[in-house]
């Protein structure tokens, strides 16, 4: 390995270093709680060497949540392979809770942490988050296309959707599921979810 290689790969480790202490701090003790210089101390080095790598903690959580929705974007790629788009929809909604579930931290980090949402929207990383979503969106949108659901906006059935999942996850994330035994939420997920895909059925007519 050359020079250039070797600054390149210790250039990686740092940015991972700095990024992965940064998460634990932010999930551990709140965004606003924590500086640079507390994020430096956990790595054992100056704040002038974070200062190298990002001009402020806020770059730090960008590039986080850049990483997060570059994660759920790949397991949402996959999904293009299904033809039906309800069997598709049905496959998203589990691939998003599998998403939070394997990966908590990123999923508390962009979707349950306070933090400088506004700062966020003004830069390029947001269009991954928005990405995300536009791919529901497509997938509802499709779904109502095929007779699946009802004619309704799709930008409303994508965000009752999501908040739906979210909903869940976030429930089980930050453990506020004490009334179910942990070797059942599992299960109760996925029969919540069938339940939310039970709806496009519609109301049953009494005879």
């Amino acid at each position: 390995m050359g020079i250039r290689e070797r600054r390149e790969t210790e250039k990686k480790e740092m940015r991972r270093r700095i990024l992965e202490t940064a998460m634990k701090l932010f999930l551990e003790k709140g965004f606003h709680n924590v500086s640079i210089r507390r994020i430096a101390e956990k790595i054992e080095y100056s704040p002038a060497t974070i200062y190298l790598y990002y001009k402020d903690k806020n770059e730090i959580l960008y590039d986080l949540h850049a990483q997060g929705f570059e994660k759920l974007h790949n397991m949402q790629k996959k999904l293009l392979a299904i033809k039906d788009p309800f069997e598709r929809l049905y496959e998203h909604a589990r691939g998003y809770i599998s998403f939070a579930m394997k990966n908590p931290e990123y999923y508390d980090l962009m979707f349950i942490m306070r933090g400088p949402a506004e700062k966020i929207k003004e830069k390029e990383h947001w269009e991954k988050g928005l990405r995300a979503f536009e791919f529901l969106r497509e997938n509802v949108r499709e779904c109502i296309e095929a007779g699946y659901l009802p004619e309704i906006n799709p930008d409303v059935a994508a965000f009752a959707l999501w908040s739906f999942t979210h909903g869940m996850v976030s429930l089980v994330i930050r453990e506020r599921c004490i009334m179910i035994p942990d070797e059942q939420i599992k299960n109760v997920i996925q029969r919540a979810l069938d339940f939310m895909m039970m709806l496009k059925e519609g109301p049953k007519k009494s005879r």
